[in-house]
């Protein structure tokens, strides 16, 4: 009689979840932070509003973001005048345009981790086609909460390979300056549009997959006595954001460990570039945090792989 342990084990991987592939892709607009209050409120036609563009552009100064990609453009805004209009009813026009954006950059992004993965396209048909898991709206957190569930599949599906797809679209958040609304100015100061996409798998197939990070645990944490201090809306006039001034405060009193190194897609190609021993800069170990709504910390720690 077979027991329930050897069911189990054979069911399960007996290696670690680790990323074998990862591909990014961004819209091909793209404005430099230092002058983005600019084109922001020339877009939204508020250039008048000198002290909160002034307050905008302080923020950006402050973000240590070099440039942004996006699809908003001035030229989007004078199509859609229901979006450059504060809070005027215009969640289907935003809708409608990011069900096209979304697939067409989420698609970008996995040809891009597929080809780095290297396998034939009927390899892509076997092991990544067949199951799907979807999440919306998941906040800035969302990173790590599907790594976090893709450890989970890899490792308990013996010979499985997820295929993560991560997009970010601000359209759906757009709005133009008020006097008032700081939380606007926080948020599209500091997020742009992008996609990412990663394949994860446990026991690869030595000479055939590459390791890049193993993902060695994942722990999601929900911080006491936090609730409001970021959240996010959909209303008819869009998606709307609150970042609380508290954040900073909740977020280091709640993490113990220093952050080793940030995690990267492009850190395993400066690491080869640069001739280190690991795809984690010369590190072998490091942490991965996603902060979001909750207030949500979601913590990963990583294991780098020998490049030398």
């Amino acid at each position: 009689m077979v027991t329930v342990d050897e069911v189990r084990k054979a069911q399960r991987a007996e290696g670690t979840a680790t990323i074998m592939a990862i591909g990014t892709a961004n819209p091909p607009n793209v404005y430099d932070q230092s002058s983005y209050p600019d084109t922001y409120f020339r877009m939204t036609n508020t250039e008048h509003m000198t002290q909160v563009k002034n307050k905008m552009q302080r923020i950006c100064d402050k973000s240590t973001i070099k440039k942004r990609y996006t699809y908003t453009t001035e030229e989007v805004m004078k199509e859609n005048l229901n979006i450059n209009s504060y809070r005027a009813p215009s969640l289907d026009t935003r809708q409608d345009m990011a069900a096209t954006l979304i697939p067409e950059l989420g698609k970008e992004a996995v040809t891009k981790a597929i080809e780095e993965w290297g396998q034939p396209n009927s390899w892509v048909l076997i092991y990544l086609l067949t199951e799907s898991c979807m999440l919306y709206q998941q906040g800035c957190n969302g990173g790590g909460t599907v790594l976090r569930i893709a450890k989970d599949l890899a490792e308990n599906n013996k010979g499985a390979c997820v295929l993560i797809v991560c997009t970010e679209i601000t359209l759906v958040g757009f709005h133009c300056p008020t006097e008032t609304d700081v939380d606007l100015l926080v948020s599209h100061s500091l997020f742009s549009d992008g996609s990412a996409a990663l394949i994860v798998g446990a026991d690869l197939i030595p000479g055939v997959e590459n390791p890049i990070f193993e993902l060695i645990s994942t722990a999601p944490t929900l911080v006491p006595n936090s609730v409001g201090a970021i959240c996010g809306s959909i209303r008819e006039h869009g998606l709307t954001f609150h970042i609380g001034k508290e954040v900073p405060d909740l977020i280091s009193n709640h993490i113990e460990n220093r952050l080793i190194e940030v995690f990267h897609p492009l850190v395993r190609k400066n690491s080869t570039e640069d001739g280190l021993k690991t795809t984690g800069e010369g590190s072998e170990w490091g942490v991965l945090f996603g902060f979001g709504p909750g207030l949500t910390i979601e913590t990963l720690v990583l294991h780098s792989v020998s490049i030398a």
